[in-house]
């Protein structure tokens, strides 16, 4: 069995391989490790479909495809979390992700904000602006490395 990307020493059917099934994470940030597993597997069509509000209607397959050509997913390290429990509505998740982009290395930090809408915790957007992705070698009209589908100068840099 191999190990989940997220980092949580569990195999991936028994982590985030799970949740990419359909079974639905429990909290939010079981969501946020199942989404960077995805990015890592490059299951985009699990990224697409636990977006919401905001982050959906910003998310674009085919921008996020041509985005994750050249990158690998090295690393996750949940730095925070705020709420986002099974009991909870909404919640924030704090981490940074790990990343080669094309054989520069950079990483992704952020607070995502997440929302239980029917039962499902979905990705609903960033809190923070200011946690931008220190991509060496990503230029401002590149594809941005966060997944977005946004170019890096509308998005994270």
């Amino acid at each position: 069995m191999p190990p989940c990307p997220c980092g949580s020493a569990l195999d991936l059917y028994a982590c985030c391989g799970r949740f990419h099934a359909g079974e639905p994470a429990p909290t939010a940030e079981a969501l946020m490790r199942s989404r960077y597993a995805a990015y890592a597997l490059g299951r985009l069509d699990y990224i697409a479909a636990t977006c919401a509000g905001q982050a959906a209607a910003a998310f674009d397959l085919k921008e996020a495809e041509r985005s994750q050509l050249g990158t690998r997913w090295l690393g996750l390290e949940i730095s925070g979390t705020r709420k986002g429990r099974a009991v909870d509505d909404e919640g924030t998740v704090s981490f940074i992700a790990r990343y080669s982009h094309n054989g520069a290395g950079g990483e992704l930090r952020e607070t995502s904000r997440f929302r239980r809408i029917e039962g499902r915790w979905l990705y609903w957007d960033r809190l923070d602006e200011a946690a931008a992705p220190r991509a060496a070698g990503v230029g401002r009209n590149d594809p941005c490395p966060c997944g977005s589908g946004k170019k890096c100068k509308k998005c994270c840099g």
